[in-house]
């Protein structure tokens, strides 16, 4: 009897914790902690990171905070602020000899490099670049700091490398005024009476003043305003003592991104091209070498159908690492690792045969091995490959998400998304295969909370297209009682989700407490399945994903029999706005329906929108090509719109360049004028990444307002 008493008993304590933890509710968002720039001490002892927290002042203002933190990665100690305050400190960087941390600092609209002495004191500044400053890297003998600014067009010298887009002007026919002096000015003739040339001097004055905004760019639209300008990333040189005036390394209407050191800190590689047309209609990159002496720019490699771009040099110098995409259909084209000579010589992909979006590669030490992350099957495993090639092993990873990380010697540090916990950072050790938790900065709350764990599924298609799907449960769920359930829907097309993905982790748990059961997939056309599966929505975003959905919906009600069918909604938000808006007008099996930032009419999101490329990407063609235009049409939600009779929520942000506000009021104006139901929510000072990144108090209100609506319609046990 003696055991059995045990387990009777520990069973009863286990049930009565249980019953004592609450369910996830809205404010816990601003409980969430996250961080971003893992980066490890030269002596592998100590790691720095960017812990972010969100805040309110009032009631009505909300923002957020990034400081620094230090890790000791020996377990000695606990976790350190560093930075502290309503900061925006970023992209911290050790020096080498482990005694400076430099980072950004965000100050009013521009940020600067700041450094942060480990010894004592106050950080300072270190940059006083006119336009910013960003993305720094020590050199490696620690004397100096490379770093990033974005210069505007109207800073730039020397003449444009392609033909000028507006015919009968040049470059330099009217006066600069945003880059010109006071008593400069005073010398222009600006005037709307004069000659020509004072007529367009006055023009030239308005327009440097926004009053018009003169655009001749194809890619007019930003994520939350017009870009009349361009802008081109340029690299400078500072020295760590501050005496000397940073250096220009680059320069000319070019692009210089992602630049890091070479071991011996005599030069710099990174991803360039040479304009021979306008930059918008350019989208492609090689990679560069710029010689820190003589700050001679030239190309390295070039590689015919791939962009290449993120390049590292090998500890050694010996390679480099890179990450190469195809061009033959840019936008399904998953980041494939490639290594190559220093020298730029004998390019190789070396992760093709994993068939994932590879990204964020780490060398080892001894340059024989590269670390990397990808998306796979609803998760983000860490895997390794020979440098030189050979078999990818997956490191760690299982039902989780490794979200950042870096190496040094036989350690990795790592932040890891998983159901139990939103956020950690672990140490994980190659010699005895062990983790170590880092960081405790939802733990505590977490561990109060009562959470879904969700169940995998999979379903295979007529077409033998193999779906992945999961299912979480209410919260209380009792036996032989149904529940209402919402599908929920990814965008992209190529999102994946899945319990290794963060970003809906929150809302999930939410709509769980309130008692819905959630179901949730990852149709054709997502990432994290292969080159095929991401592939196989080309010509087709409407009929076929939508079919890998309310399967795996179909699915889910056969294996969960407490799911009730008369009881469905489905959200979701971008491309699975458009989705949401397209089952709704075929389906009417939803008792309520909330469609998100979405796209509902291909044709005039081609010219709305900033991901405008999607259509010629996806569906082969322009508007005005016939058959194209036929596509898209078929493939437009409110080419349906009359069909459409589940009551529909939908949500914009009043700033989102992304799809495009108008197409919200399309669909919501077409419904009002069918008499159908509807209502339009839209946030303001927001734009398309509102439920990722968003101010947070819009974000609890945007959860809140879909859970009410649904409300409206839901039918809960015992009502």
């Amino acid at each position: 009897m003696k055991p059995f008493k045990i387990v009777l008993f520990v069973f009863v304590f286990v049930a009565a914790q249980a019953q004592t933890k609450k369910p996830i509710v809205a404010s816990d968002l601003m409980k969430i902690v996250t961080t971003s720039g893992v980066h490890i001490s030269p002596d592998g002892n100590k790691a720095v990171t960017v812990v972010i927290r969100k805040a309110v002042k009032n009631e009505n203002e909300y923002y957020y905070t990034r400081q620094l933190y230090l890790l000791d990665l020996t377990g000695k100690e606990q976790p350190t602020q560093l930075t502290f305050g309503d900061k925006n400190d970023t992209q911290p960087q050790w020096s080498p000899d482990g005694k400076q941390i430099a980072f950004v600092r965000a100050d009013g609209e521009k940020s600067q490099v700041w450094l942060l002495p480990l010894s004592g004191g106050e950080a300072h500044v270190l940059t006083k670049a006119e336009f910013g400053a960003g993305n720094p890297r020590w050199s490696p003998d620690g004397k100096k700091i490379l770093f990033s600014s974005s210069l505007p067009v109207y800073a730039l010298d020397g003449k444009v490398p392609w033909v000028y887009e507006r015919p009968g002007r040049t470059p330099g026919d009217e006066p600069n005024f945003k880059n010109m002096k006071a008593d400069e000015k005073k010398k222009v003739t600006a005037t709307p009476d004069g000659s020509l040339a004072d007529v367009r001097a006055w023009l030239a004055k308005n327009t440097s003043e926004s009053n018009p905004r003169v655009l001749n760019r194809q890619n007019l639209q930003g994520e939350q305003n017009l870009q009349p300008d361009e802008n081109f990333n340029h690299l400078f040189l500072i020295s760590v003592d501050g005496e000397d005036k940073a250096q220009q390394l680059t320069s000319g209407y070019q692009n210089f991104n992602n630049a890091e050191w070479a071991p011996d800190g005599k030069k710099i590689i990174c991803d360039s091209k040479i304009y021979s047309v306008h930059p918008d209609r350019e989208r492609d990159s090689d990679l560069w070498t710029i010689d820190v002496n003589t700050k001679q720019g030239n190309y390295l490699l070039h590689w015919d159908g791939y962009s290449i771009h993120h390049a590292k040099f090998s500890p050694d110098g010996r390679s480099i690492s890179f990450l190469a995409n195809t061009t033959n259909g840019r936008f399904y084209s998953q980041s494939i690792i490639a290594t190559a000579t220093s020298a730029g010589e004998n390019p190789v992909l070396l992760t093709q045969s994993l068939d994932r979006d590879a990204g964020e590669i780490n060398w080892s030490g001894d340059s024989k091995t590269i670390y990397f992350v990808a998306q796979t099957n609803g998760t983000i495993p860490l895997f390794s490959i020979p440098a030189k090639g050979g078999a990818i092993t997956k490191i760690i990873g299982n039902d989780n998400g490794i979200n950042d990380f870096d190496l040094h010697g036989d350690r990795i540090v790592y932040a890891l998304t998983e159901t139990k916990n939103p956020w950690e950072i672990y140490s994980y050790s190659f010699k005895d295969k062990s983790n170590k938790q880092l960081t405790r900065l939802n733990e505590a709350w977490v561990g109060e909370r009562q959470l879904i764990t969700p169940k995998e599924f999979w379903l295979t298609r007529p077409d033998g297209t193999k779906v992945q799907y999961w299912v979480m449960e209410p919260i209380g769920k009792k036996e032989g009682v149904k529940y209402p359930t919402i599908l929920n829907i990814h965008g992209g097309p190529s999102a994946m989700w899945g319990p290794g993905v963060f970003s809906m982790w929150h809302e999930y748990q939410l709509e769980n407490s309130w008692g819905y059961g959630i179901v949730y997939s990852n149709p054709r056309g997502s990432g994290g399945y292969g080159d095929k599966f991401k592939r196989a929505n080309f010509k087709d975003w409407g009929t076929s994903p939508a079919g890998d959905i309310l399967a795996s919906l179909d699915e889910a009600m056969k294996n969960n029999s407490w799911i009730d069918k008369d009881q469905l909604f489905v959200e979701g938000g971008s491309y699975a706005g458009y989705m949401v808006a397209w089952i709704v007008g075929h389906d009417n099996r939803f008792k309520a329906a909330n469609a998100q930032r979405g796209v509902y009419d291909l044709t005039t999101f081609m010219g709305e929108g900033n991901a405008w490329r999607l259509v010629p990407e996806h569906f082969g063609g322009y508007p005005w090509d016939k058959e194209t235009k036929q596509l898209l049409d078929f493939n437009s939600p409110l080419t349906y719109v009359n069909n459409i009779n589940t009551p529909l929520l939908i949500i914009h942000g009043d700033q989102d360049l992304r799809t495009g506000v108008i197409q919200s009021e399309m669909l919501y104006k077409s419904l009002k004028i069918l008499n159908k139901p509807v209502e339009y929510i839209r946030y303001p000072k927001e734009g398309h990444e509102l439920t990722r990144s968003g101010n947070p108090g819009r974000m609890m209100d945007h959860m809140l307002r879909v859970i009410e609506f649904f409300e409206r319609y839901a039918k809960h046990p015992g009502e």
